[in-house]
């Protein structure tokens, strides 16, 4: 349980948790993109997170994103399935076809660059070493986590 221990080193700090989909909680070598349903869930990543979702100083967040906007409904879709307990509201997903194609790393630093100013501790998790880099770059008081740090 080595990302809960983790979280509880930040003790009482409020914590808001984003979390990627694609490759962290959902298998995305299956399926082809615009077949979100077939996408097969990473229980073991899944079940963690619902763990640490339950610590009151934590806040949940989906935020991913998809190439074209009916992907929007279908992550919704998925995730009322699978991870049912992250809230409606916490889920954020970002339609690339909205936003001009924009790169998936700079849409996601975007959206993240809006807690710098934040009292709360922002973590995010990904696979993907272009929106981490990204991350880092713009929002450099955002910590970082590889999603293999789900998997003991």
């Amino acid at each position: 349980m080595f990302f809960e221990s983790t979280i509880k080193e930040y003790g009482d700090k409020n914590i808001k948790l984003f979390v990627d989909m694609d490759g962290v909680v959902a298998d995305y070598n299956v399926g082809e993109a615009s077949n979100y349903d077939q996408k097969r869930p990473l229980t073991t990543s899944i079940k963690v997170l619902e763990e640490v979702s339950k610590f009151d100083n934590v806040e949940m967040y989906i935020l991913s994103i998809t190439r074209m906007n009916e992907g929007l409904e279908e992550k919704d879709v998925w995730l009322d399935k699978y991870m049912p307990f992250i809230k409606k509201d916490n889920r954020v997903i970002i339609s690339r076809e909205a936003h001009n194609m924009m790169k998936s790393a700079d849409l996601k630093a975007r959206y993240l660059k809006q807690y710098n100013e934040s009292e709360d501790t922002i973590i995010l998790i990904d696979d993907d070493p272009r929106v981490l880099s990204a991350v880092m770059d713009a929002c450099p008081d955002v910590i970082l986590y590889k999603d293999t740090v789900l998997v003991d």
